[in-house]
């Protein structure tokens, strides 16, 4: 008989050096048995949520419904953290927490998590607006990236439906640091693209936790993503990456994400559509999916050849 694995979790806190002095920030670390010697992961959360809901999120009847336990038990140490603004992590500076200061937090967050563990290198999944916080922190600290997924991406903004809708309210968004988030507006992440991707009592358990901690977040992210775009280099990126686009996702278009994969100088890359999936990939009827096609990414073997 297997021995029973049990998942850990663990809160960390690490601080960030500002002009206004050390702002906060939490993590969060789950691990079956020992984190010793395990491939790190780092999820990086989106634009209208924290990270627990987004990546620890558990519904009855709903297997494997945290992502963090689901790669705990193939043998990863998960870690995931509140951006600036968000969650659990400091609310207090006047700033709008926009992309660049979400990298300058997985930059302080990751060398937290070298000086606790001892790791070196992380497997990073980004996801929307984390997406691009995660592709800047790869294009500063590329020493620190093994492997970089990156999930509802998006580049210049080409095509994008959902930008084209946001950018009627920049106005509105650049004129405040936080806007209010709600059970609709939970709600709106997944009627937007394409009803029906997500079943309702994981929408309704997502929004249970999202609420518990936020109700209102950061409005920089949205004006960056409806104002400053492109925000990265592709060229800049040199890790190994995947682009994952679900088949629905309004957030930007194939051809803005082909674009952008076409110009990666790595050739260890991966360009994949997710069936059936809209925005939320993780919260999503075919989440199993996501999680195969994140496994195979994270724990394909590298080149041994290069020409």
């Amino acid at each position: 008989m297997d021995k029973p694995t049990q998942v850990t979790g663990v809160e960390h806190w690490a601080g960030k050096a500002t002009l206004d002095g050390n702002v906060r920030l939490f993590l969060w670390e789950k691990f079956v048995d020992t984190p010793d010697g395990k491939p790190a992961v780092l999820f990086v959360h989106g634009s209208s949520m924290a990270s627990q809901p987004t990546f620890d999120l558990h519904v009855p009847g709903r297997a494997d419904s945290s992502a963090m336990e689901y790669f705990a038990g193939l043998g990863y140490d998960t870690w995931t953290m509140d951006n600036e603004g968000y969650g659990r992590s400091d609310k207090s500076r006047p700033i709008n927490c926009d992309i660049p200061n979400g990298a300058d937090d997985l930059a302080a967050g990751t060398a937290y998590i070298q000086q606790t563990t001892g790791a070196k290198k992380f497997l990073v999944y980004g996801i929307s607006s984390g997406a691009l916080k995660a592709a800047l922190f790869a294009e500063r600290h590329p020493e620190r990236v093994a492997r970089l997924a990156l999930d509802a991406f998006v580049w210049t903004g080409k095509g994008s439906p959902t930008l084209e809708q946001r950018k009627k309210r920049l106005p509105e968004f650049a004129a405040k640091n936080r806007r209010p988030i709600d059970r609709a507006f939970v709600h709106s992440i997944f009627e937007r693209d394409h009803p029906g991707t997500a079943d309702k009592a994981t929408i309704e358990a997502f929004a249970d936790e999202i609420l518990k901690l936020d109700n209102s977040v950061p409005t920089g992210t949205y004006v960056d993503m409806c104002s400053k775009l492109p925000l990265v280099d592709p060229q800049k990126i040199t890790v190994p990456t995947i682009v994952m686009r679900g088949e629905f996702d309004g957030i930007a278009s194939f051809e803005d994400l082909i674009d952008f994969y076409g110009r990666l100088p790595n050739p260890d890359k991966q360009f994949t559509v997710m069936a059936g999936i809209s925005h939320a990939s993780f919260q999503q009827k075919n989440y199993m999916m996501v999680y195969h096609i994140l496994h195979a990414f994270f724990s394909q073997p590298d080149p041994i050849y290069r020409a």
